[in-house]
Formats: C-alpha cells, sequence, structure tokens
C-alpha cells in the first residue's frame, strides 16, 4: 500500500516505565549483514527457562565477573563483526569465521585467503559456552547476567531495550527510552502535545488528494491519521498507540469518533505498543477506516477540501 498521509499526535494521560579494517573485501561483505539464531544444540546450550529470559531477577548477578576483551575478540567474525556462533569454522591457519559467512567468502578464508574446508573450531565453541555476560542494555537498566548462547535471544526481548521513534512521517531512525522519545518527538519533530484522556483533533487539507502523514500526541499515547490505499479504494485510518511495551498497552482501551452532517462513525480498540511499527499496525486495519468519499461528506460545503475532526478518550481497564 502506498502511504499518502499519516498524522500522530502524543497525549500524557498515564505513567509509563522505561525504557574498521580498511580491507575492502571485509568491508562489501559488511554491508550485507545477516543474523544468525543462536544454537540450539543441548551439549553446548544453558536451557534458561521463557519466564527467566526477560527476569533479571532470575539471573544471578556476578559483579565479579569479567570477560576480557581478548576473549570477546576471540569471538568476533572478522567478516561481519558479529558474535559467531556454533558452528565455529576455521581454516587450516587458525584463523575463525562465523557459518553465516562462510559461503559469503567461497569457501577462502578471509584472512589468509586458504581454504576453508569443513573445520569446527570446537574449543572456541566451549569458550564461548562456559562464558556469562551482561546484557547490552545495561545502560537502561537492565541488570542481568545470561550464558553467552542465552545472551542473543534475551536481548531480542529485553524489557528494557529501547524503543524505535514513533513519528510516522519520516524514516527516523532514532532509538531511546520513553522519556528521551517524548522530549524528540516534541523538539525534533515538532509533534503537537495535549495532557488528559480526551482529545478532538480537526485534520483540513485543501486537497484530499495530498494528505501529508500526521502525528499528534497525548501524552503517553501517539494519535495517527494516514490516507492510503485498500485495494483501489482510496481510504483514511485513524488509530492509538501506546508508548510502552504490549503488556501494558491491554491494560488501556480508547475509542475514536468522526461525522458530520448529521452522521458518525466509531471506533472502539486497544491500542498497540509502539514496539509494532506504524506500518503492521495500519496494514492489519486495526483502528477507524474511513472511505474518502465518506470523509469528503463529513467535510461539507463542496467536498472537494477535507475538513475532517476526530474525537475521542482514552480510559484504563479495571
Amino acid at each position: 500500500m502506498d502511504c499518502a498521509a499519516v498524522s500522530c499526535v502524543c497525549f500524557a494521560q498515564a505513567s509509563c516505565s522505561t525504557m574498521a579494517s580498511g580491507n575492502p573485501f571485509y568491508d562489501d561483505l559488511r554491508n550485507k549483514p545477516e543474523v544468525i539464531d543462536p544454537p540450539e544444540s543441548e551439549d553446548l546450550v544453558e536451557i534458561v527457562s521463557e519466564s527467566s529470559v526477560n527476569d533479571p531477577a532470575q539471573i544471578a548477578l556476578k559483579p565479579n565477573l569479567t570477560v576480557s576483551s581478548s576473549v570477546r575478540e576471540l569471538l568476533e567474525c572478522p567478516v561481519c563483526l558479529n558474535a559467531m556462533y556454533p558452528p565455529i569454522h576455521q581454516c587450516s591457519n587458525g584463523h575463525t569465521l562465523c557459518s553465516g559467512c562462510k559461503p559469503r567468502v567461497h569457501n577462502r578464508c578471509p584472512t589468509c585467503r586458504h581454504e576453508l574446508g569443513n573445520i569446527r573450531c570446537l574449543a572456541l565453541e566451549k569458550v564461548a559456552a562456559s562464558l556469562e555476560l551482561p546484557c547490552k542494555y545495561q545502560s537502561y537498566g537492565c541488570m542481568g547476567i545470561y550464558p553467552y548462547y542465552s545472551k542473543l535471544k534475551h536481548e531480542s526481548q529485553c524489557i528494557f531495550r529501547p524503543y524505535n521513534c514513533p513519528y510516522a512521517g519520516s524514516e527516523c531512525t532514532v532509538m531511546g527510552d520513553i522519556p528521551y522519545l517524548v522530549a524528540h518527538l516534541k523538539d525534533d519533530h515538532k509533534v503537537d502535545m495535549h495532557n488528559g484522556s480526551t482529545f478532538n483533533h480537526r485534520y483540513v487539507k485543501q486537497n484530499p488528494h495530498e494528505v501529508e502523514n500526521a502525528t499528534w500526541m497525548l501524552t503517553y499515547f501517539c494519535l495517527h491519521f494516514e490516507a492510503f490505499q485498500l485495494g483501489m479504494a482510496p481510504v483514511y485510518i485513524a488509530f492509538l498507540r501506546f508508548m510502552g511495551d504490549d503488556n501494558e498497552s491491554k491494560n488501556y482501551s480508547y475509542s475514536l469518533e468522526v461525522g458530520g452532517n448529521g452522521r458518525k462513525m466509531s471506533w472502539q480498540g486497544v491500542p498497540r505498543s509502539i514496539r509494532d511499527s506504524h506500518k503492521k499496525v495500519r496494514d492489519s486495519f486495526d483502528g477507524l477506516i474511513i472511505q474518502r468519499n465518506m470523509a469528503l461528506f463529513f467535510s461539507g460545503g463542496d467536498r472537494k477540501e477535507l475538513k475532517l475532526r476526530v474525537t475521542g478518550r482514552i480510559w484504563k481497564e479495571q
């Protein structure tokens, strides 16, 4: 679907928990990174229950544990610079390489150019299995220590991992915790900020075919309004996202209403977390969808100018 317009408003209503080698051969490969899943071999992986993956309290803190930088460098693939997981390959000279990069170097060691063959570096795999490391989101508040082969899975689900900027009007790459993103939306994207649990926003556009993305904020919620194509039909969609995790967003409900000329349309739903991208929510049609001709009817007049008022409220379920 081609996005024609998006609007996001943030509202303040409820508290939210926070959040070079110089070798052109290497550089070309690093431009095409691959993510390798952690191994599932029972003889190398310490099993961590699902409940403990995101519960630092269940992971014993070991403040005296240190892993030297030299050990970490040994476990770093020289091509993609990511941490290596079994099978870790090595050439006859002992140079190592991750399994994801092996086919990309055409079975040639990127360090000495010797043929790689099918030699596994079992010693390094066992060294990795003996390590325990802090979560990379320690600076955001995660204090857990995790086995090397469980750390990657934990970090993909860590409740302290930063959020992506929820602004829908551009491909913003900023990440951070919630307080940082609220300030970022206000200062950098100039998003309108409102307090309270109700909202009343008027969207006016002279040419309804050129509606731009729009975002408003009701602390800690973002209201999005966007025009896009639903099949061959031009439509608008309005929906709310919560600036926090999914388990928190489910505690809230919201309603939206648009209307005019004695008619109205309404929607009630549960705000989605900003962990879900704006595009994912839009493409799931989880919001109030208004056909363009109906929106122009609500706008009144000669129906050539879009004048649509979106109202609604947010409440916490008991």
